[in-house]
């Protein structure tokens, strides 16, 4: 066995590759010696830009907060002018506050399981054939089963009242207005004064406005964040909306569907006017010598921005020739014979 040829090679390659090893592992301690000073100096500069970093973020949150009830959130639904929209914001934060007894356990008890259990945690006991707990089982599931159970108690009467469609009650007749999204535009259509805006949507506070929507080019969405929220207006097609405004003012009104390269200019201006102010702008607006026709569709129809305008005439039908021309049946739907739904008074 002694001179066992296989013996000796198997010997000498076993020798080999503890030598070799040896040697490797004497250079890979000083690179890994030398790596780790390299890498604590530059962590420690890099914490110490981070913590620089977090510090200004930090103050940049905090400047935009205390300033922000000097910007957007004025023009959003937290600020709500109207019925529809402040039960919409209601109902939002109420929602969010319930919506927090699951989002604050989480993050609270996420961190501190992470470090409960770290690696280094050698003073508590280690049970690796745990698997079931009745107590943990009942704290996952009841809890978030209630918050699903109430929200839809809550959610399915909100969803009836503030369904775009249902009419508001109580606050006398309605504005009727139509709408037809244009690129990059707006038009207003109010039937029952025979006038027409561009970029401009006039309304008696505290009178309901019942509008009827379509689009003249591709779907677009409507938003009127302080006082109805968004509903889609669809070549073809007719949805509606109803809303009021409760004080007068100027409200931002916008398309937040993207259709272009001017998406992001396609906003109009809502006027709440008090109702002499109102019944005043009907006048001026009726003494115009401007008419929708042809020519002036046309040039609508134009992919491009344009400015604030009022019409003094416009034909009959109008928008039902619109529906019609864009894919849409110039008769109502079957189901507009019957009587919309009302909405309570607040």
């Amino acid at each position: 066995m002694a001179d066992d040829p296989f013996a000796i090679a198997a010997g000498r390659r076993k020798r080999f590759w503890r030598t070799a090893f040896s040697v490797c592992g004497h250079q890979q301690g000083d690179f890994v010696a030398r790596s780790s000073a390299q890498h604590s100096a530059a962590l420690s500069s890099r914490l110490q830009t981070m913590s620089t970093r977090g510090t200004r973020l930090v103050a940049g949150v905090v400047a935009v907060l205390a300033l922000s009830g000097c910007g957007a959130l004025d023009h959003g639904i937290l600020n709500a002018q109207g019925p529809v929209a402040q039960h919409e914001r209601d109902l939002l934060l109420t929602v969010s506050g319930i919506l927090l007894f699951v989002w604050v356990p989480v993050v609270i008890l996420v961190p501190l399981i992470a470090w409960h259990y770290r690696r280094t945690n050698s003073a508590h006991a280690y049970r690796p054939k745990w698997d079931f707990s009745w107590p943990l089982e009942a704290l996952i599931w009841i809890p978030p089963a209630g918050i699903v159970i109430l929200l839809a108690f809550m959610l399915w009467p909100a969803t009836h009242k503030d369904d775009p469609y249902t009419r508001l009650a109580g606050r006398g007749a309605p504005v009727h207005v139509q709408a037809i999204a244009m690129d990059w535009k707006w038009v207003f259509i109010y039937p029952d004064e025979g006038i027409a805006t561009v970029n401009q949507l006039a309304v008696p506070t505290g009178r309901p406005v019942h509008m009827d929507l379509t689009s003249g080019t591709v779907m677009q969405s409507l938003l009127l964040p302080q006082l109805a929220g968004q509903i889609y207006a669809m070549a073809g097609m007719r949805t509606r909306l109803n809303f009021a405004a409760d004080r007068p003012g100027q409200f931002l009104g916008e398309n937040v569907q993207f259709n272009g390269d001017k998406f992001a200019h396609q906003k109009f201006t809502i006027n709440s006017m008090a109702p002499g102010a109102y019944a005043a702008w009907l006048a001026r607006a009726h003494k115009g010598d401007r008419m929708l026709d042809g020519a002036a569709w046309a040039r609508l129809s134009r992919k491009d921005t344009t400015g604030p305008q009022i019409f003094s005439a416009v034909p009959r039908g109008f928008f039902e020739r619109v529906v019609a021309a864009t894919g849409g049946a110039a008769h109502p739907h079957p189901n507009a014979k019957h009587q919309p739904a009302t909405r309570k008074a607040n």
